[in-house]
């Protein structure tokens, strides 16, 4: 049974599509079968993967309205083991769309659900907003992973978002859980970056990923190509630190279904 992972922060410029992209491109390259659902009504993770977001025909929102099904949706192997559920700009347009549906929240948990034997990992690519969008992610996820920007307002936004994470897990979810802080835009040479991580981890009693993505041209460059950076430039800062990333959350989930066991 696949794990459903949320990569999630209503906070933009946060790196949040840089790492759904990324991470998920890196755990299909050490041999993952894993499908990204890009949430997103801009549709960043759809282009980043190399596909015209204006050219989608079914995507998210279709599946989402049930006016489409899972297969006519996916787009599989749009890299070796890497499939993909695209957005399309008609996604900005589900929150008016749903408003009236039953179990709205569910929608999304509802279709994943089926999918589960058919992945290792399925990896959400949420909206920078705390809409509709990103409870159904929340309410099908088993986890959520959440970037944030070594910057001085880092824990600001982190707070809410944590609030909403609470609120779902005892209201809706109760199986959802924080996987871990993820550090993008790190540069140890500056005092500015050591500074956010050490607030953070004083004040947060959460994992804190070991692995932290620097800030790389490489890693910006890459999605105006249509590439994860591991294809665009495997041997870049950026690419070497989503593939250590990769393994970290692969090692530990693997201990915690030990754990299970």
């Amino acid at each position: 049974m696949g794990k459903i992972i949320a990569i999630t922060n209503q906070k933009g410029g946060v790196g949040k599509t840089t790492t759904a992209v990324n991470l998920a491109a890196s755990m299909a390259k050490l041999g993952k079968r894993i499908l990204l659902v890009d949430l997103d009504p801009q549709g960043n993770a759809t282009s980043g993967l190399g596909i015209n977001k204006q050219e989608v025909e079914t995507s998210t929102y279709e599946l989402m309205l049930g006016e489409a099904g899972f297969k006519q949706a996916l787009l599989p192997n749009v890299f070796p083991r890497l499939s993909l559920l695209p957005s399309s700009i008609d996604l900005a347009a589900a929150e008016l769309d749903l408003a009236s549906a039953e179990r709205k929240e569910f929608i999304l948990k509802k279709i994943l659900e089926k999918q589960r034997k058919n992945f290792d990992y399925i990896m959400i690519d949420c909206p920078p907003s705390l809409n509709t969008l990103t409870i159904n992610a929340m309410c099908a996820a088993d986890s959520a992973i959440v970037p944030i920007q070594c910057e001085y307002y880092a824990l600001e936004g982190l707070s809410q978002l944590l609030q909403t994470i609470k609120l779902v897990t005892e209201r809706m979810n109760a199986e959802l859980s924080i996987e871990g802080i993820l550090f993008t835009m790190y540069d140890g040479r500056t005092n500015l970056s050591q500074d956010v991580v050490e607030n953070v981890r004083n004040n947060l009693d959460l994992y804190i990923y070991k692995t932290k993505i620097p800030r790389n041209v490489r890693l910006a460059e890459a999605p105006s190509f249509g590439l994860p950076v591991i294809q665009y430039d495997p041997r870049s800062a950026g690419a070497v630190s989503y593939m250590k990333l990769a393994r970290e959350v692969i090692k530990i989930n693997k201990k915690a279904k030990k754990k299970e066991a």
